[in-house]
């Protein structure tokens, strides 16, 4: 068995442009760094809002696993397709009568196990069940089975997102942020190595607000009425980050930014 797991972690992607992005730019990814493991955050990967079956299984025929958040509720299709989707992961934290589960064991060729959890944050958001009560819970029953543990926090407000990578240090082997569409710069190992970062980004148009088509969502912000959005075209971008596990004691090693992108700007 080997002694680490390289974990490649996919930002939000966002519609057709990110599903084009990730077939463009994940072959260099992959033989770059040789992942184990490929996660991305799916919850708006069909039309930029929710998922489908359809989408869904196109995905996973490129990664393993699926995270998302509050959008994965967006498109009636997913209620179903969340139950039989193991690699479909929704927020752990949503109230147990909810289709779906908040967490999935991989196995890779060599026998090395890891954890995948999913929580969403509170702050700005619904307001669900506590995600720090849940993490406990969760990760008590996942450290049974593995040490290598990855959390997908999907969180608004970066206080948030950096109070669960403090309050997870040392427990779980990586805390990656979601929902906010842009990457941070401040990935780092925390002081018990486990690797954090506020928001891994997204996976789509690379000339857009926050993966949106310019326009309509400049006109929501002039307006302040609601408008119709749609994801962005113009340009390509995927981010991602890299992370490197110890498989015996599931502490990080090390967490690296990585992105890539075209800058063509239409007009």
């Amino acid at each position: 068995m080997p002694d680490k797991i390289r974990v490649l972690f996919l930002g939000d992607i966002i519609g057709r442009p990110g599903r084009k992005a990730l077939k463009r730019y994940l072959p260099s990814f992959i033989k770059k760094f040789s992942p184990s493991l490929l996660i991305a955050n799916a919850e708006n990967a069909a039309g930029g809002l929710g998922i489908t079956e359809k989408v869904g299984q196109e995905l996973l025929s490129h990664v393993h696993v699926l995270t998302s958040g509050n959008h994965i509720w967006d498109k009636k299709e997913a209620l179903p397709y969340l139950e039989k989707e193991p690699r479909l992961l929704r927020p752990a934290n949503y109230p147990p009568q909810n289709p779906g589960r908040g967490e999935y064991i991989f196995e890779d060729g060599d026998g090395v196990k890891a954890a995948i959890l999913n929580l969403q944050g509170r702050v700005f958001m619904e307001p669900i069940d506590c995600p720090f009560r849940t993490g406990d819970e969760e990760i008590e029953k996942l450290s049974q089975l593995t040490r290598v543990i990855i959390v997908d926090f999907h969180a608004e407000a970066t206080s948030e997102k950096q109070a669960m990578g403090w309050y997870l240090d040392g427990r779980v082997s990586a805390v990656i942020g979601t929902h906010t569409h842009v990457p941070t710069a401040d990935e780092r190992l925390l002081p018990q190595r486990t690797a954090y970062i506020t928001d891994v980004g997204m996976v789509g148009g690379y000339n857009s607000i926050i993966g949106i088509r310019r326009d309509q969502a400049l006109k929501r912000f002039l307006t302040s009425r609601p408008q119709r959005f749609e994801p962005g075209k113009d340009g390509l971008v995927l981010s991602a980050v890299l992370v490197e596990i110890e498989v015996q004691t599931g502490k990080a090693l090390r967490i690296q930014r990585e992105i890539m992108a075209e800058e063509n700007i239409e007009g």
